[in-house]
């Protein structure tokens, strides 16, 4: 069985940015989640926060060769003027499914 592992990268929007970040948001992630190898990819839109969601095996590994690669890493430019600090990854700790009690 695999284990799906799930990573979370959550950005600080400037105040008046998340129509902007909606815009950006729509267009789609600047890379195809299949090809990554991931399970699901999903993005979260608050009043002043961004929370991206990645679900796959050896996930932030995944998410790693993105974020390192100089071309990949640049179509997050877009987003540079919209934080309101440095983007944070959080880890899961705990995770309920209803099919792990049967």
């Amino acid at each position: 069985m695999i284990s799906v592992e799930r990573l979370v990268v959550t950005l600080k929007l400037r105040k008046g940015t998340q129509e902007r970040a909606a815009k950006l948001i729509a267009a789609g992630p600047p890379f195809d989640p299949g090809d990554l190898g991931l399970a699901r990819h999903a993005v979260y839109l608050g009043d002043h926060l961004v929370i991206f969601a990645f679900e796959g095996e050896d996930v932030e590994q995944r998410v790693r060769v993105v974020i390192d690669d100089p071309v990949r890493s640049a179509s997050f430019t877009p987003w540079v003027p919209l934080l309101a600090g440095r983007p944070a990854l959080a880890h899961e700790i705990y995770y309920w499914d209803a099919d792990d009690e049967s």
